[in-house]
């Protein structure tokens, strides 16, 4: 089965959103994605095909 990676630094899928979601009325992996930048350990750059 493909997974549907949506980031590539994390490993975060499509489907980890949607768990996500229906666990917590939200997404939180946005804001565990936004303060994993903020330390500094992002690597999209690297990590992505596309490079963004």
């Amino acid at each position: 089965m493909l997974k549907d990676i949506i980031c590539y630094c994390f490993n975060y899928t499509e489907s980890d959103i949607e768990a996500d979601i229906l666990e917590n009325r939200k997404s939180t992996i946005e804001e565990r994605i936004k303060a994993e930048k903020k330390a500094g350990t992002c690597e999209c750059v690297s990590k992505n095909p596309s490079g963004k």
